[in-house]
């Protein structure tokens, strides 16, 4: 089967950010599942919401917090495809790729932003909650992954 020339970078990412939201929805999804099984007692970025960012979000009224924390969520998840988007194609249609890359982003936020913005689940040990957090960032990376790369199908 023929390949297809890779668009600009520029389109690649927007499509990769597009992909990402698409992923982070995904997440979003799971996140729901195990934090209603019991697993996740407080998804990351809920923690941000209430330890990093409080102060900005007493500014939103009370009922809409959690859309913007959501929102917030799927953004990262955009900006998170878009980085995807700026890796060579030969990395990023590799099978491992997308899952690889969800973790490292899983990965980066443990061991550089929680602690930095202090938050309280960087030095919590629960193995099941941290196996679910790894486990929705390896569906965020295989959405994002196959989604940008299905045209080429």
């Amino acid at each position: 089967m023929p390949m297809t020339s890779e668009p600009g970078k520029l389109t690649v990412m927007m499509q990769a950010g597009s992909w990402g939201i698409v992923g982070a929805m995904a997440m979003s999804g799971t996140r729901t599942l195990t934090t209603e099984l019991g697993l996740v007692g407080e998804t990351p970025p809920e923690a941000v919401a209430r330890q990093a960012a409080s102060g900005l979000l007493k500014q939103i009224p009370p009922g809409n917090r959690g859309a913007v924390v959501e929102l917030s969520h799927w953004a990262f998840g955009a900006v998170g495809g878009a980085l995807f988007g700026l890796l060579p194609r030969s990395l990023r249609r590799r099978n491992w790729a997308g899952p690889a890359y969800g973790l490292l982003l899983w990965l980066g936020f443990e061991a550089g932003i929680a602690p930095a913005l202090g938050l309280s689940s960087a030095t919590a040990t629960r193995p099941a909650e941290r196996a679910a957090f790894a486990a929705d960032h390896l569906l965020y990376g295989l959405v994002l992954a196959m989604g940008l790369e299905r045209r080429d199908t």
